[in-house]
């Protein structure tokens, strides 16, 4: 049995707050486009889909970027390397605004990789407004510490929630 077989999963919730008056629903509006992700979170550059109906359960989308390095470092003609993953849609959930999905395939060292967002609505200071949380149960990552991703899904996370408060306010 390998050691990683043993190690316990990675346990990740982070979570933002979005400052300005955005229903939960108008934020799980982006989430629903499954196949759109890249136009929210920042470090992709690529986000299409592969397989089935978008939003669909069972569809699966191909990201790529540069959020996290591969596994191995050469890319051909001395470019920089492309992190990539394949992602299904395992469930969706209109009324709880809820969506799971998990990794299928990917070069960034991620091994039964399952995650769900969920929009909680959250009223602050008499306006409506909601709050992105983002679990993700991984096995532990080879190359990074617990801390680091975490850290990276925060700031991830950060962003793409000001991406999604800026393009509601200006829509």
């Amino acid at each position: 049995m390998e050691e990683k077989d043993s190690q316990p999963k990675w346990e990740i919730k982070v979570s933002t707050r979005l400052r300005k008056a955005i229903s939960a629903d108008q934020i799980f509006s982006h989430f629903k486009d499954f196949f759109g992700l890249n136009k929210w979170f920042s470090s992709l550059s690529t986000c299409y889909g592969i397989y089935g109906e978008n939003g669909e359960v069972g569809c699966i989308r191909y990201c790529a970027g540069g959020s996290l390095p591969p596994e191995s470092g050469g890319a051909a003609g001395g470019e920089a390397p492309v992190s990539w993953s394949k992602e299904r849609l395992v469930a969706i959930n209109l009324i709880e605004r809820t969506l799971s999905y998990e990794i299928v395939d990917c070069n960034i060292g991620f091994e039964s990789y399952f995650s769900t967002v969920r929009i909680v609505p959250d009223e602050v200071d008499g306006q409506n407004g909601c709050v992105i949380e983002w679990f993700i149960t991984v096995d532990p990552v080879e190359r990074m510490t617990f801390e680091d991703l975490v850290k990276k899904y925060e700031v991830g996370l950060q962003r793409m929630a000001k991406k999604m408060e800026d393009a509601l306010a200006s829509s």
